[in-house]
């Protein structure tokens, strides 16, 4: 009950906290918030000095931050999340309505995504852990893909050029269906490719294989293995729920979609500071919801196991069989950037603007007739080294914070809650515009899966037998750390954290896009994808050859997780 009371506590803060940094967001960044306000509203008319204090008037600016924050939060006692700075309506019918639309949405995306994990983790399921294979080449595909470029190819061509599905807007059930594949498409990759690693340990336990000496069906033991694995992929599942109800900013933007994570975000850039006071309280109060769901499905799934100490030792299966030899893909990539290096990214060619794929442009042009092979060779070496130093410094944060679940919990509810380009708004408030401003930004999000996933084998862990066994025997809790605990999370975290290196490398993508990441002409892959994007229809090769680059950098960082595994004894 006290750490119950505890978690309470800790989470009301971190929500004060976050409601708090968001308030004094215009006055962090240096920014004048009627001058932004004026522009929202009116972008013509010219900000003289009477305007301006008129604007401070009526929004009461001139009170101050502490001011406006005591004020709007007096009014959430009664309901009344304030009014819009910019129409002046009320916030809370604007932020219920985008609550729904985008509940809807992640609801269907969370199915497509059960698709995804169920197809892949079928042959498994199927052969009950034994002869394995790798699923890794075609999930990291999935799971490198970014959504706004699977939001534009699934517009462009199901929507647009054969007509199967409305494109744009959202005004009933068949609008739901482009969006939620964006969405439930890479998310159903990077679960599956979770429970995919859990399941084996599960059929290699000594119930599974009692089990099927007595002769029981193969599909009971399927679904207890399932039902085995899953409490320790219900963390990054709920932090899904929320990435798909406030981070799904891209894919809501490309289908005209009235989202939450839209509205937040335009808020956000419009410093309609009531709007995304209240966006972002909805998404902390819906992040806690989900942990809540997630940690009782846990306790609902392993039953008094996990409270008495009786849960089966692990069993850490042998790496899987692959069909794609590692060495074949570990040298692609370098030949690609070792063939662009010698040419120029920025030389300009107006005459031969978005070419076709040809001996002198084997990646074809883009729409200023650059050489596109130049620019995703020179784009690799920052995008990779970048993602890469992220990639290890979140696995370092991540694991360390997941050791400590209640504190990390909370954190990692509110990190996850909220839309990046709103945390990397907040980072740029607070350290200024430069070239490390995405870096901070992507790192300050990308631990929180890591964190989850630590505490969630963690807290298998300690009910395991053979820890209760070592306990009994007199060690310690460091000697545990060491020699029991670690040596089981860390393989399974470190090889979800190269799952993830294709996303971290897209996460600076997106911000990018939003113009807050690499700035043109910098060849970063991010900004390729999105100066290319409106010419993916005429000229498809400009978006396919960063976008095929990515894939490949998937499928190589799966590739190499396959290796990492616990050593035997």
């Amino acid at each position: 009950m006290r750490g119950t009371a505890t978690a309470l506590l800790w989470r009301a803060i971190l929500a004060t906290a976050l409601v708090c940094a968001i308030g004094v967001l215009p006055w962090a960044s240096h920014t004048d918030p009627a001058l932004t306000v004026l522009k929202a509203r009116s972008a013509d008319r010219d900000p003289t000095p009477e305007v301006l204090a008129d604007i401070r008037a009526q929004l009461g600016l001139e009170a101050g931050p502490l001011h406006l924050l005591g004020d709007w939060a007096g009014g959430l006692w009664r309901g009344d999340l304030g009014r819009s700075w910019l129409s002046g309506a009320e916030v809370a019918p604007t932020v219920l309505r985008a609550l729904g639309v985008s509940l809807l949405l992640m609801a269907v995306a969370l199915l497509a995504a059960a698709v995804t994990a169920a197809l892949i983790c079928a042959r498994t399921l199927y052969r009950g852990g034994r002869d394995r294979r790798a699923s890794g080449t075609g999930s990291a595909v999935l799971a490198a893909l970014p959504e706004f470029l699977t939001a534009t190819v699934l517009a462009t061509v199901v929507g647009v050029q054969l007509g199967w599905l409305p494109a744009l807007g959202w005004y009933g059930p068949r609008w739901t269906v482009l969006p939620a594949l964006a969405l439930g498409l890479p998310a159903g990759a990077v679960l599956g490719r979770l429970l995919d690693d859990l399941l084996p340990g599960a059929f290699a336990e000594p119930w599974a294989q009692a089990a099927a000496a007595r002769g029981l069906p193969r599909r009971t033991i399927a679904r207890q293995a399932l039902r085995r694995s899953l409490p320790g992929l219900l963390p990054n599942t709920g932090l899904f729920v929320v990435g798909l109800t406030g981070g799904a900013v891209a894919v809501e933007q490309i289908f005209d979609i009235p989202g939450l994570g839209r509205t937040t975000l335009q808020a956000a850039l419009a410093q309609d500071l009531p709007v995304l006071q209240a966006g972002a309280l909805l998404l902390v109060l819906l992040a806690a919801a989900a942990a809540a769901l997630a940690h009782l499905g846990t306790r609902v799934l392993i039953g008094p196991a996990l409270r008495d100490g009786a849960l089966p030792s692990p069993h850490r299966p042998a790496p899987p069989a692959r069909r794609v030899p590692p060495l074949l893909l570990a040298l692609v990539l370098p030949a690609v950037i070792a063939a662009g290096l010698h040419r120029d990214p920025l030389a300009l060619d107006t005459g031969a603007r978005l070419q076709p794929p040809s001996w002198s442009h084997p990646f074809g042009t883009d729409a200023l007739g650059r050489d596109m092979l130049a620019r995703v060779a020179h784009g690799a070496l920052d995008t990779l080294l970048l993602a890469t130093t992220i990639s290890a410094a979140t696995l370092v944060l991540g694991v360390l914070l997941g050791l400590a679940p209640r504190l990390s919990g909370p954190l990692v509810d509110t990190v996850s809650a909220l839309p990046p380009v709103l945390l990397a708004l907040l980072v740029t408030a607070a350290a200024g515009t430069g070239t490390a401003t995405p870096a901070l930004a992507v790192t300050a999000v990308a631990w929180a899966p890591l964190a989850a996933h630590t505490s969630a084998l963690l807290r298998q862990e300690r009910a395991a037998l053979h820890i209760t066994a070592a306990k009994a025997l007199g060690a310690g809790p460091v000697q545990l750390l060491r020699h029991d605990i670690l040596p089981a999370i860390l393989p399974p975290v470190t090889r979800h954290a190269l799952l993830r290196l294709p996303g971290i490398a897209m996460s600076l993508a997106s911000l990018a896009f939003l113009g807050l990441g690499a700035q043109p002409p910098s060849p970063e892959w991010g900004l390729l994808l999105a100066e290319n994007q409106p010419y993916a229809e005429r000229a498809p090769w400009a978006v396919l050859a960063p976008a095929a680059l990515l894939a490949l950098l998937g499928a190589l960082a799966v590739t190499a997780a396959g290796g990492v595994r616990r050593r035997r004894a």
